[in-house]
């Protein structure tokens, strides 16, 4: 009944400019449905115009653009499932969250919380782990040490132990270039 009556007083208040104002009205619908479309697709288009590695391997190295949050993103196959890492050059292991972890096929038992590493958020419990088969494009380890966090976590670490395995590492011109 209020939405009746606005509507009403609306039409009657600018009935000497209603073709105008109708026009207005249906200008500022088209921009809210925009609007609402735009939001409603964000996660479509920003995965259609996110920055994606580039891999190589005729040049033995891989070149990755720096995305819009100013990291750098590496994705690494761990036994055959692809893990997403953000570059940490402030680390010093590859940390996985639980839930990359669990992806790889980790079980609980083989997840145990017994050492402690100092991160920017205070202590945390983690627990050591062997990874069988870590692949970034062309290139494949074995036999890599790694770290689970016991601590919340949204993205796995990439740190200096892993990127040391390249005989180059290069941050320029916003791309992050590592070559064998």
């Amino acid at each position: 009944i209020l939405a009746t009556a606005l509507v009403v007083w609306f039409v009657v208040h600018n009935r000497q400019s209603l073709n105008k104002t109708l026009q207005q009205a249906a200008l500022w619908g088209l921009i809210f449905m925009g609007v609402l479309a735009g939001v409603g697709l964000w996660d479509d288009i920003r995965q259609t115009v996110q920055p994606q590695q580039m891999v190589m391997s005729d040049a033995g190295r891989i070149a990755v653009p720096r995305s819009p949050d100013g990291h750098y993103y590496l994705t690494l196959e761990i036994n055959a499932t692809p893990v997403r890492f953000v570059v940490d050059t402030g680390a010093t292991s590859m940390v996985l969250t639980r839930e990359d972890a669990r992806r790889i096929g980790l079980n609980e038992e083989d997840v145990i919380f017994y050492s402690e590493a100092m991160t920017a958020n205070g202590l945390v419990r983690t627990a050591p782990v062997r990874l069988e088969d870590v692949a970034l494009g062309p290139f494949h380890d074995s036999n890599l040490r790694a770290f689970v966090n016991e601590g919340e976590m949204t993205k796995s670490l990439l740190g200096m132990e892993y990127l040391h395995l390249f005989r180059r590492l290069e941050i320029n011109n916003g791309q992050l270039i590592l070559e064998r």
